[in-house]
């Protein structure tokens, strides 16, 4: 999923047991609903009845559609159908009411509020806010009522819609399937509930690289099959319609159309005002000038060539154009110029020729409005790749038009669907790392517009909704609640207990974290480490642990709500767990190969089959519902070439033996545990030579612990049908002292043939911590430790090194925090917070006396600018603390040359700072300095000469 930052100078069956029980479980919101009658509640709905829903006839036609919207919901949740009225202040009602109206705009709520002085100074005049109140008397026969009050058109639409959630409507009722559990009482408390302004003004999303799936889903769900006359696109009103109440149920108020192949438009007239209509700001892309679609439109309407040097007149007249058909309705003009499909400008280009179009399309917009005072009309300018760099060599716009900082494609802020892979294809990004980044916007005060990426928008859903939550009230969320969002979110989708709910959201936040340690579009056979720490051996358990714990929710879960849980858990879990597996049985066939071993035929057996479960995963998601989403995983997966995604999806290459010839080395091979390599016969790992070599030696690395069992005899045996035995071994440490070695003979009896003997060597190594020592011990060649596992913990000037939990890519991060301490401002290495480990080393590299300490850092641009590269201090117990800049500094509009590529630092989703000590056998500290903010540390590596490659790092040490 893509951040963007913007910076600114049916009828219920009723289950009546239900509804003392049922609770609410609207996310982010005061709640004021419950399900159960009272004298001291306002009954919506109570004994078979509804309250009537009064409406004045002058009130904006948006707010009476989501009025009708609200009606329906009630139905859906009691059963009871409730009356909607257009009423003057005159009406007499012997029923008590519920009276909905905006300030300034609905004569209803000026007769209640001059007749009874109701207090609406919380919301009037601020921006979308809301109030829901019960109030005796509100006009001359009524007795008493419950009044909603909107600031302005949205305030009093989000007041519906936020009610509707505590009712129990899910905002994904249609686009997740979710079912609403019905209650035969609801009712709102007499002191109600209210919203001030929202956190972020303009807040919303972008429907981008929409093909194939979302475009083919449209297509046959909403068109004839032709699409629109010019365009060919599918995105009707029909199309919108249902998009434009999702945003406002989600409490958003921005869009941005889908732009390929389309334009929104041109595609259907009906999509502009309906928009309006609604309460929908329109807005378009970096590349998409005044209202109107690049390259779609010019290629349609545009005269001459997309260059405003040659071709002004004929590019000022296409923009006149397209902001005379925008201005009935209420947008965000983008202003600016990019390349015809989104490429940069031609080399001619200069900041002069950008400030003139900036000048001429302001120009545009006063003359258009009839606006002396261009101020009014809102305007951003999308500081984007190449753009970037015209603002850094000192282009300037008016203040009042809104900077956007684009991210990197990647999450991370600052500076697009690019290098080094696109991710289109399922939710991998972690909610904590959104967190992250978005808190910097809100530290930064970038409120005024917040857009994010969401592609084809399923199977984003978590995310979508907890980007637009966060921007509506961002003081509600922080680190430490994350995973009660996460949790309130199921309950209200799935009707789950909260222990169960909980279950969800650690099910989905190691779904997510998983998903981003490398993007599944990433994946190769060898991501993993097939040799070392068993490492991609447990990436397979835990996919297999995470599936069971799923699948175990799903098959729980009543029949109604199964669709809706398959749709946002099971299914991306389901299909990200049979890639990963998939990746990583094609790199063991490929291993296995390599080592003669003539298992590699079953794993070749098991790629094709998880490839062809690929598909079949696919074909359940769209027959889902009578194929209701059917297309809507249609985008490919499976091997890329390049950044952009695969044509087809094909099958990684596997390899087999030849079962019917017996290899070289004979019946039987030995491969050790972390290595490559395979005895007896030739093998390219075994020596330096390749051939000719020694028994299993320290190439081994075999330091993991076994008993000692020289005089014990055990036997096995394998065959083709079970072609390979795990032959594991432990120690007896009692019988072990100091370090000691031992020998273990594979011997193989083979009918016909000569025996075979290979002997494996194995070291154990009885080293002892010394009395009182606390901290991380060595092992297996190294320290590894958890960024959060600290000894110690030191605050200066009010910031302190704080764990940002379920945070990268094993267990958390640290970050200091606030970011906001000490007015943004660096510390010189030493001075700042700091946190200290404590740790026991037996080992130097090569005896030396030396380690290598290495930090696994979150990638982050340096965001600060480029007189404060992000930096980061540290130490080992007294030696001079050394400050490293990890994130090379780069060209004005581009990105660092380690960032991209298969194995940069977004690839990798982590930035190695590796630093080099003196440290002798023996207990030390390694300390971590602040030197500039939003450093994310995830793990500290110590490599003391047997530290091994691998995807994770090594596993965290014993700590005593």
């Amino acid at each position: 999923m893509r951040l963007l930052n913007w910076k600114g100078p049916s009828l219920a069956v009723f289950l009546g047991s239900l509804s003392a029980l049922r609770n609410v479980h609207a996310i982010g919101q005061a709640t004021c609903v419950s399900f159960n009658s009272s004298p001291s509640v306002f009954s919506v709905v109570s004994g078979g009845r509804s309250a009537p829903l009064f409406i004045s006839e002058n009130e904006w036609s948006g707010v009476q559609r989501a009025a009708a919207d609200f009606a329906s919901d009630i139905e859906k949740v009691s059963g009871i159908s409730p009356t909607v009225s257009n009423v003057t202040s005159s009406v007499k009602s012997s029923a008590t009411p519920i009276i909905i109206g905006t300030l300034g705009q609905s004569s209803l709520i000026e007769a209640v509020v001059n007749h009874t002085k109701l207090d609406v100074s919380s919301v009037s005049g601020i921006w979308e806010a809301f109030m829901i109140k019960e109030v005796a008397n509100p006009l001359p026969g009524v007795p008493k009522a419950m009044v909603i009050i909107g600031a302005d058109k949205r305030g009093t639409i989000y007041a519906l819609y936020d009610l509707s959630e505590q009712f129990g409507v899910s905002p994904w009722y249609w686009w997740a399937d979710v079912p609403t559990t019905p209650n035969s009482e609801i009712s709102i408390s007499s002191s109600g509930c209210s919203h001030g302004t929202p956190t972020v003004k303009y807040r919303g999303f972008f429907f981008n690289d929409e093909q194939p799936a979302l475009q083919n889903w449209a297509m046959e769900k909403f068109t004839n099959g032709t699409g629109a006359a010019l365009t060919g696109s599918p995105f009707n009103h029909f199309f919108y319609t249902k998009v434009f109440e999702l945003i406002l149920r989600l409490k958003g108020n921005y869009l941005w159309p889908a732009q390929w192949s389309s334009a929104f438009g041109v595609d259907d007239t009906q999509n502009q005002p309906l928009a309006d209509w609604y309460g929908i700001v329109m807005g378009t892309s970096h590349e998409e000038p005044m209202m109107r679609s690049i390259p779609v439109e010019w290629g349609l309407f545009g005269v001459g060539p997309w260059n405003y040097s040659t071709n002004s007149q004929n590019i000022y007249d296409f923009w006149v154009n397209g902001t005379i058909r925008a201005k009935p309705y209420e947008n965000i003009f983008t202003v600016g110029m990019r390349g015809d499909g989104d490429l940069p400008l031609s080399e001619t280009t200069n900041i002069a020729v950008l400030e003139k179009v900036i000048s001429d399309q302001r120009q545009i917009l006063m003359d258009v409005f009839n606006e002396t005072d261009v101020t009014n009309i809102p305007q951003m300018w999308a500081l984007y790749k190449e753009v970037l760099g015209y603002y850094d060599d000192g282009m300037r716009v008016p203040d009042d038009i809104t900077l956007l900082w684009s991210d990197d494609n990647w999450g991370n802020m600052y500076d697009y669907v690019g290098d080094p892979r696109d991710y289109k294809w399922i939710t991998s990004t972690q909610m904590a790392k959104t967190f992250d980044q978005l808190s910097q916007a809100i530290d930064r005060e970038a409120t005024r517009i917040w857009i994010v990426n969401v592609g084809d928008l399923k199977p984003y859903e978590l995310n979508t909704e907890f980007f637009l939550t966060y921007a509506w009230n961002s003081s509600l969320w922080s680190f430490d609640n994350l995973d009660t969002f996460v949790s309130k979110w199921a309950q209200r989708e799935f009707d789950l207990p909260l222990d169960t709910a909980n279950e969800v959201a650690s099910i989905m936040t190691n779904l997510t974290r998983w998903n981003n340690r490398r993007k599944p579009e990433l994946l190769n056979g060898t991501t993993f480490s097939l040799t070392d720490y068993r490492e991609a051996e447990n990436v397979v358990s835990d996919w297999e642990a995470l599936l069971n714990a799923s699948t175990k929710i799903y098959c729980s879960l009543p029949s109604e709500f199964q669709s809706a849980f398959f749709e946002t858990v099971q299914h991306p879990i389901l299909a990200s767990s049979t890639l990963g597996k998939m990746w990583i049985a094609q790199g063991m066939n490929n291993l296995r190969i390599s080592q003669a071993r003539l298992s590699a035929n079953d794993l070749a057996d098991q790629v094709e089959q998880l490839f062809e479960r690929d598909y079949e995963i696919e074909t359940e998601y769209h027959q889902l519902l009578g194929g209701k989403w059917d297309h809507m995983m249609d985008q490919t997966h499976v091997q890329y070439f390049y950044w952009q995604q695969p044509m087809a999806d094909t099958m990684p290459p596997i390899s087999r033996m030849r079962t019917q010839k017996q290899a070289l080395p004979g019946a039987m091979r030995i491969a050790p545990e972390g290595t490559a390599a395979a005895w007896p016969g030739d093998n390219p790992n075994q020596c330096a030579a390749g051939d000719s070599c020694p028994p299993t030696d320290n190439h081994s690395r075999l330091f993991c612990s076994f008993e000692l069992a020289l005089y014990r005899y055990c036997e096995g045996s394998v065959s083709p049908s079970n072609p390979e035995v795990r032959v594991e071994a432990t120690v007896d440490w009692s019988q072990v002292t100091g370090v000691q070695m031992a020998q273990i003979n594979f011997n193989a009896t083979v009918t016909g043939q000569p025996s075979e003997s290979t002997p494996a060597y194995f070291v154990a190594n009885h080293t002892v911590a010394p009395s009182g020592f606390k901290g991380f011990v060595e092992g297996d060649g190294g320290v590894s430790i958890e960024a959060a596992h600290a000894s110690r913990n030191t605050s200066v000037a009010g910031i302190t090194w704080t764990e940002l939990p379920d945070y990268g890519k094993t267990h958390s991060g640290i970050t200091p925090w606030p970011r906001t301490g000490n007015d943004f401002n660096n510390f010189t290495a030493g001075s700042g917070p700091s946190i200290e480990y404590d740790f026991l080393n037996f080992n130097t590299i090569n005896d030396g006396g030396n380690v290598s300490a290495t930090l696994l850092v979150s990638p982050s641009l340096n965001s600060m600018g480029p007189d404060r590269p992000i930096k980061i201090a540290v130490q080992i117990d007294d030696q001079t603390p050394q400050t490293v800049a990890f994130i090379p500094p780069s060209a004005p509009g581009t990105l660092p040359p380690q960032w991209d590529g298969n194995d940069g630092f977004v690839a990798n989703a982590i930035v190695s700072v590796v630093t080099n000590w003196s440290a002798p056998p023996g207990a030390h500290t390694f300390k971590i300095w602040m030197v500039e903010p939003a450093v994310v540390v995830q793990k500290i590596v110590i490599d003391t000469g047997g530290v091994r490659p691998s995807y994770l790092g090594p596993p965290e040490s014993i700590s005593l």
